[in-house]
Formats: structure tokens, sequence, C-alpha cells
């Protein structure tokens, strides 16, 4: 009879699971935009006349001062032509003298009857065209002197100097003017990017919350290895348009660059901050479920029972997600054991602090004792 008797039935305990309570917290609400290094000033230095490269007197990749001579051009040609210009000066101001001359000789036989008055005409005409010839002639010495003058390739602009693109011996300028080097400014820095239309409208509205305009506001930027630049930005420029290709608004911000660490072509991203946003729900990114385009978490009762709701995520911030409906301070949603829970079931509820502990006990109790 004893044989007979039934077992009785086991209780399974309620699955453990991590809890957190919600609270309400000030969020720094923050805008990232990705883009590109650009100089204020990207200089070409090009040759302005045609002639044979003599000397380089730079360091290719340093900063070279406004004005400092950077390649030096045969000059032995353009002082020929210069000294045939002044030559040509000379002739025209002597042949002027001798036509003043004959004004003067021809007045005083024209005042006694001694000649016709078309040669005194005349002389004075040849005075005219003397004079005209005198700046003919000084205009050709003054262009001589400035196509001397681009035999020394000066720096335009203060800033760093790239690699050169001509050797010694090359000839340069002939039929165009050749590109010699390149050279930019890189204190100030800019930073170029793209935001589409939904961005910006989102960052005018925010920024009116708070009572600035997006031109004010503060802009860090990150760098390519993921730290931060040291000194902060603000916007400069935004396009008047948008691109109805793109979709998109292009816009410039300027970052202070002392050190010459930022270089043009770099690749970073821009933090803009757009304000706080006060008492708002936070939830961990492994706390929310995404199912069939809608948002749930796990809520848990006062009296410990499981309950899927459906949240609504406005916007991720940092490793959580910023919700705007279905929550409020005071309820507890499941952290850790999503999978154990089940609709409408008793679930034990720990907080992290309960959990460590538990596995703390577990471990101390699973070492063997030592005799």
């Amino acid at each position: 009879m004893a044989a007979c008797k039934k077992p009785e039935a086991v209780v399974v305990p309620p699955p453990v699971v991590e809890v957190m309570e919600i609270t309400s917290t000030d969020v720094p609400l923050t805008s990232t935009l990705i883009g590109q290094l650009d100089s204020p000033q990207n200089v070409e230095v090009r040759a302005r006349v045609e002639a044979f490269v003599e000397k380089m007197l730079f360091t290719e990749g340093v900063e070279v001062k406004q004005g400092d001579v950077l390649f030096e051009l045969d000059r032995k040609p353009f002082l020929e032509k210069l000294a045939a210009a002044n030559g040509a000066l000379a002739e025209a101001n002597a042949a002027l003298n001798k036509y003043e001359k004959d004004v003067a000789r021809y007045s005083d036989l024209y005042s006694k009857r001694a000649i016709p008055k078309q040669d005194l005409d005349n002389a004075e005409a040849s005075v005219e065209v003397g004079k005209a010839n005198i700046e003919s002639a000084k205009a050709r010495v003054e262009s001589a002197q400035i196509d001397l003058g681009y035999c020394e390739v000066k720096a335009p602009i203060t800033g760093l100097i790239g690699a050169k693109q001509v050797s010694i011996g090359e000839l340069v300028g002939k039929g165009e003017p050749t590109l010699l080097a390149t050279m930019s400014t890189l204190d100030p820095i800019w930073f170029y990017c793209n935001v589409s239309e939904v961005e910006y409208i989102k960052a005018e509205q925010r920024s009116r919350t708070i009572g600035k305009d997006v031109a004010s506001l503060p802009v860090h930027l990150i760098l390519s290895d993921g730290k931060e630049h040291q000194d902060q930005g603000r916007f400069v420029f935004i396009d008047r348009a948008v691109d109805v290709k793109t979709g998109t608004l292009r816009v410039r911000a300027e970052f202070p660059n002392k050190e010459k660490l930022l270089r043009p072509g770099m690749f970073a991203r821009a933090r803009v901050d757009l304000g706080t946003r006060k008492d708002c729900v936070v939830v961990p990114q492994r706390a929310v479920l995404e199912l069939q385009g809608k948002t749930f978490v796990w809520i848990i009762s006062q009296d410990n029972i499981a309950s899927q709701r459906a949240i609504t995520v406005s916007e991720q911030v940092g490793s959580g997600f910023l919700v705007s409906d279905g929550l409020k301070p005071g309820e507890r949603i499941i952290l850790e054991g999503i999978q154990k829970a089940r609709e409408g079931a008793p679930v034990t509820a720990l907080t992290a602090a309960q959990v460590a502990a538990m596995k703390a006990k577990s471990a101390a109790e699973a070492k063997p004792e030592k005799h």
C-alpha cells in the first residue's frame, strides 16, 4: 500500500531576475555630426613668368612667414628686358627733348613770318607724340620690373607649406602658371559637414527651448582616435539653402588649433551641446526589446508579477534610451533574466546589489574546506 502512494508535486520557485527602479534624471542633449577638417586658406603658389627654377629656399612641411622667398627663378632674361626697356625710355626722352627745341625754334620763326603755320603745328604735334612715347616706354619698364620681381616667388600668407611640385632646373610658367607648392593656414581650423533637414530642424527647436541660437551652441571635436580636442568650437557658417539632391545643409564650425595638431583632410566628429532636459526617464539598452517595429520592457508589479509593456523611445542617450512615454518614476523593470520572464507569472525580483551578494555567497559556499 505504501508503494502505491503518489509522489508530491515539485514546486518550482519563481525565476530570479535583476530589476531596476525607474528614477527621473536630467539628461544632457547632444547631437553628433560626422565631417572633415579643412583650412580657412589653401593657397596655391604658382609661377607667374616663364623661367627655369634656380633655387628652392624652404623646407617642405614647415611653417613659413608671409613674404619669405620660396623659389628663385632665372633672372638673366628679365634683366635684359629691363635694360632694353630703360634704353627705349632714354630714347623717348631724347626725342621729346628734340621736339620741344623744334617747337621753340619754329615759334620764333613763325612770329617773324619766316615759316608757315603748318610747320609749327607739326612740331607741336611731334611733342605730344614724344610725350606719349615716353609713357609707353615707362609702362614697358614697369612691366619688365614686375616680371623681374616675379623671379622671386614669395609666400603669399603665413602658413604650413606642403611638398614642392617642381625641381631645380625645371622650366615653369610655359603657357600657364605652373603649380610650385601649396600652403595652408592651420589656426583656426574648419570642420565641414552636411546636416540633414530633420537634424537641423531638431537642433533649431531644441536651441529655442533653452533660449539660444544654433550658431551660439558649444561644439566639441572628437578626433579619429576617440580623443576630444582640447578647445571648444562654434558654428560660423550655415548654408542658405538645402541641397535638393542630398537633402542636406552645408555647415561649418571653427576650432582653435594653436598646436597645429589638426590638419586639412582629417575626418572627425563634432558633438553639439543642445542643453539639458529636466526630469527624464532613461533606461539601459539591455532592458529594451524590439518586436515588429514596437519597443517593450518587462515591468515588475508590487507583488512581483511580470508583464510586458510598450514604451515610446525618442532617442539614444549614451548607453541608454530616453523614454518619452510608457514609464514613470517608481516603477521597476527587468535588466537581467528577461528570457526567464513570462506574462503574468511571478518572479523573484532582486536589485543589482542583492544579485552580487547572492553570487558572492554561492562562490564562498562552493569553495572546499581546508584541512
